[in-house]
């Protein structure tokens, strides 16, 4: 006979011979292979893909911004242009959520590059190295000719964009096929609302900024007139305004949601606003455009 402990000695050496041993593992790809794509070379989308959406409100993600404001950012890192002057000015279009970077990209052709520089914001880290390779790529195939105009930073734009950006400074920003955040408690996560409208109109510069909401949800196209045509600072172009606006032609076909959309053949809805002049507000007597007690803020009554 043996012991009980002796049957389990020999039960825990059986076990442990038939257990596979753990293979240690490098502590990134790049530890083994080397990067997934050297600067210069066009990268593959298949080793960059994530999550199609996150949650801008989650406090889970660390995010480089500067805290002494926007005049301390050297846009020289983003942008290649012979005025250093407007290298100091920063960007003037904004794609945010600017995905695999199609627009962004399109964009940096599309408007006179002495003029307009395209910066796209993408919240995803990997997404956002695809992108910044992207152009890194496009600009060694044209000889530093083209894309030099256009780059792309990693940022939350529903909590930094006074960190980023001046007063005035923006003419044109972006919002293609943003995530619909269909559950009414999520509405809070929505990219266009009455709170960051009023950031927006206060980045764009009056009588030339324009905001362009673009999707495939009809529910949340919707939303984003409701939004827009209550605010005071935001002016609806016409069909025939924007039918003569290039961007609108490019923010249809040239990013891959677009894209997919098209190949579908679904319906695409989208509206163009400009920012007008604070003198030209219009604000309704009869209507208050923040509800009693928002933000903490009582509403007053003048009789």
């Amino acid at each position: 006979k043996t012991s009980s402990s002796a049957r389990n000695m020999a039960d825990d050496d059986a076990s442990s011979s038939t257990k596979p041993s753990k293979r240690v593992l490098p502590a990134s790809i790049e530890d083994e292979q080397g990067p997934l794509t050297v600067d210069g070379e066009m990268p593959q989308k298949r080793f960059y893909r994530s999550r199609a959406h996150c949650n801008p409100l989650a406090h889970n993600d660390a995010f480089d911004y500067p805290t002494d404001g926007p005049d301390h950012i050297d846009w020289k890192a983003h942008f290649t242009t012979e005025d250093d002057e407007n290298n100091k000015e920063g960007p003037n279009v904004l794609d945010i959520g600017c995905g695999f970077g199609g627009l962004t990209a399109a964009l940096a052709k599309l408007l006179p590059k002495d003029k307009y520089r395209i910066l796209g914001l993408e919240i995803r880290a990997k997404v956002t190295e695809y992108v910044r390779l992207r152009i890194a790529a496009l600009r060694k195939e044209s000889n530093n000719q083209l894309y030099t105009n256009c780059s792309v930073m990693r940022s939350n734009t529903m909590k930094f964009m006074p960190n980023l950006f001046r007063k005035s400074s923006l003419e044109k920003v972006f919002f293609c096929f943003p995530d619909p955040h269909f559950k009414r408690k999520n509405h809070p996560r929505r990219i266009v609302s009455e709170r960051l409208l009023s950031e927006y109109a206060y980045f764009l510069k009056p009588t030339v900024g324009r905001l362009y909401c673009i999707t495939d949800v009809e529910d949340l196209h919707n939303w984003h007139m409701e939004k827009c045509r209550a605010h005071p600072l935001f002016r609806e172009l016409s069909k025939e305004e924007m039918e003569n606006d290039v961007c609108v032609e490019a923010m249809k076909c040239e990013t891959e949601e677009g894209k997919k959309v098209l190949r579908a053949e679904a319906q695409m809805f989208y509206g163009v606003f400009e920012r007008v002049r604070d003198d030209e507000a219009f604000v309704d007597d009869n209507v208050d455009f923040w509800d009693e007690g928002q933000f903490g803020v009582g509403v007053a009554k003048i009789n």
